[in-house]
């Protein structure tokens, strides 16, 4: 079980409840983007399990600039330095191909470490072309939706991706990976790693709020999402009985 951890806070709580990963994310309602250095490296002095920051500098599209594209290099390159065990990225062409190219930039300037091609993979214009050209670039998992808005919807698509990729790549479910259908996750698609925030929504502890402004948020400003380690051990739990 990987856990898309929104903070520092949220990962500690991951790995409280027993995941074996965290895809270390901040701006999570743009899909997740680069955390900040300090969470980072923070992130791999504080938890015992695997750290894998995203490497995206923006929300929106997976087609870069060359200046973002030198931003995710930079980035890549802190990583590495700080004692990151691997980075989750993915890089797409305008016609919505793998860029192969800059990916395999990205995957060279990792080394040593692991990379997970993320939810680009869902973006691409053919699954199973990109699939191919994943699994060429060197990349040591997907994580997919089954290019549907969520696993479940997409668990058809997915098991087949888990055929056809056989031993020379991981396939990792994510996107509505929940405690109600995580057995049926692993029933439809015989996929062995997982992805899923375990999030609970917490109150501010906030005594004073001025109702007459907000600074940005689409919901309430007074709540926040963190990771909940009981989520995170009852889908482990889950996982486990149904294997």
């Amino acid at each position: 079980m990987e856990v898309c951890a929104n903070s520092l806070r949220s990962a500690l709580a991951a790995q409280e409840g027993g995941a074996v990963r965290v895809e270390l994310c901040d701006n999570l309602p743009e899909g997740g983007t680069t955390p900040s250095y300090a969470q980072i490296r923070m992130a791999v002095q504080l938890l015992s399990i695997q750290v894998y920051p995203i490497i995206r500098p923006r929300g929106g599209d997976f087609l870069y600039t060359a200046l973002e594209f030198e931003l995710m290099k930079e980035d890549i390159k802190v990583c590495r330095s700080l004692g990151c065990d691997g980075v989750v990225t993915g890089v797409l062409n305008a016609d919505g191909s793998v860029d192969k190219k800059r990916c395999a930039e990205l995957v060279d300037l990792a080394g040593p470490m692991g990379v997970t091609f993320h939810r680009a993979f869902d973006m691409s214009n053919d699954l199973y072309t990109a699939l191919e050209d994943v699994i060429a670039l060197g990349f040591e998992r997907i994580l997919s939706s089954g290019g549907e808005s969520s696993a479940i919807k997409g668990a058809p698509v997915l098991a087949e991706l888990v055929r056809l990729a056989g031993d020379r790549i991981s396939i990792m479910p994510g996107a509505g990976v929940s405690v109600q259908n995580i057995r049926e996750l692993i029933a439809q698609t015989g996929a062995r790693e997982f992805h899923a925030s375990a999030r609970n929504s917490v109150q501010s502890e906030m005594q004073f709020r001025n109702p007459k402004l907000n600074m940005g948020a689409a919901g309430d400003e007074f709540s926040f999402g963190l990771t909940d380690p009981e989520l995170v051990k009852a889908l482990i739990g889950l996982a486990n009985g149904a294997q």
